[in-house]
């Protein structure tokens, strides 16, 4: 099966399945002699650890990281960093009764017409689970940036019909890694509404978004390897992830050129633009200016409601629900997303040279 590594300089291979002994990776390319905050890349993984509030997953996972090849006294060999996490609560029976029974809008149609045969327990390496990876990696990533003043912070800006609000610069200097804070899931009326949902075994989907600074200008590749492209191709292949836009995006298409350029000047000797409806990006290479960009994510596709189906036969059926979902994975996918970002950005400095 292909498509399990992503990157070009730095290339992150992801293994493992949602009810399997674990999940883990191998991130090659991965420049030597930069030490490592282990502690820091924990609290990256419990940023998306299911199981803390009420509308994620019951799941329970302590998700500790396990570093088997590529550091030394605290320092990358630039060998391969190869690491795991072992899934420790695992229920595969759970499952059983899907062996036969194709999930609305989930992977089990096609992984089925693809490889003719499909590991039902949790939807296998279609899960979310595997987005652990995707943040430990991300979390290297982090760190190496890091060294180059680059800084990545998402945030969620809609949850269903809730548009959020963004928190004050005070707030996020005080806690930062906050989880009610970042998600903005400090509103109250949101807050019913999520318990709503969760009662009446309904989901609903959201909007994240990053902000990247920092950025040298130069990085991206004109043609096919634009940085835009790069990134979007990260976020796309995140769970649930059905749109994303950078800059003006699709609301620059009502935008007339003379409104939408973003006029250069010098800024005590550093050429920089007055707006920024480029997103920090223009012609498929970064300006320096702040990338912005903005991932939608659908509604959870497991309801804890009976739906229609059909068997692997094509016969009429009835999915049962029942399991531990999330009632809204936007939360708990912010770790995701910067994770991607910083995967793209690092991959890009390192091919800069």
């Amino acid at each position: 099966m292909a498509g399990n590594s992503f990157g070009k300089a730095l290339v992150l291979t992801s293994f493992g399945e949602s009810h399997g002994i674990a999940v883990g990776g191998v991130l090659d390319g991965y420049p030597s002699g930069i030490p490592v905050d282990l502690d820091f890349i924990q609290s990256e993984l419990a940023r998306r650890r299911p199981g803390q509030a009420f509308y994620a997953s019951a799941r329970d996972e302590n998700d500790t990281l396990e570093i088997l090849s590529g550091l030394y006294q605290g320092k990358t060999t630039g060998a391969p960093i190869a690491f795991l996490v072992r899934n420790q609560d695992q229920r595969p029976a759970d499952y059983d009764h899907l062996g036969d029974l194709y999930r609305p809008s989930h992977g089990d149609f096609t992984w089925q017409q693809k490889y003719g045969f499909r590991d039902p327990r949790g939807g296998g390496r279609t899960s979310a689970r595997e987005t652990l990876v995707r943040v430990a990696a991300g979390a290297f990533a982090k760190i190496f940036l890091g060294t180059h003043g680059v800084g990545i912070r998402a945030r969620v800006t809609r949850i269903g019909e809730f548009q959020v609000a963004a928190p004050s610069a005070e707030v996020l200097s005080a806690q930062p890694r906050d989880h009610k804070v970042a998600s903005g899931l400090d509103d109250p009326a949101l807050l019913a509404y999520l318990e709503e949902l969760k009662t009446s075994g309904d989901t609903t989907g959201g909007v994240i978004s990053c902000s990247i600074t920092g950025v040298p200008a130069g990085l991206g590749e004109p043609v096919f390897d634009k940085l835009q492209a790069d990134l979007a191709k990260a976020m796309l292949s995140i769970n649930a992830v059905k749109g994303f836009e950078y800059g003006s995006g699709f609301g620059g298409a009502a935008m007339k050129g003379s409104e939408h350029n973003d006029i250069f000047w010098n800024d005590n000797g550093t050429i920089r633009t007055r707006t920024n409806y480029s997103g920090g990006i223009q012609g498929g290479i970064s300006n320096g200016e702040e990338i912005i960009f903005h991932v939608a994510f659908k509604p959870v596709s497991t309801l804890m409601t009976d739906q229609e189906t059909v068997t692997t036969a094509g016969e009429p059926a009835i999915v049962q629900g029942r399991g531990r979902h999330d009632v809204c994975v936007v939360p708990r996918a912010l770790p995701v997303v910067e994770a991607m970002a910083a995967l793209v950005l690092a991959d890009h400095l390192l091919r800069a040279g």
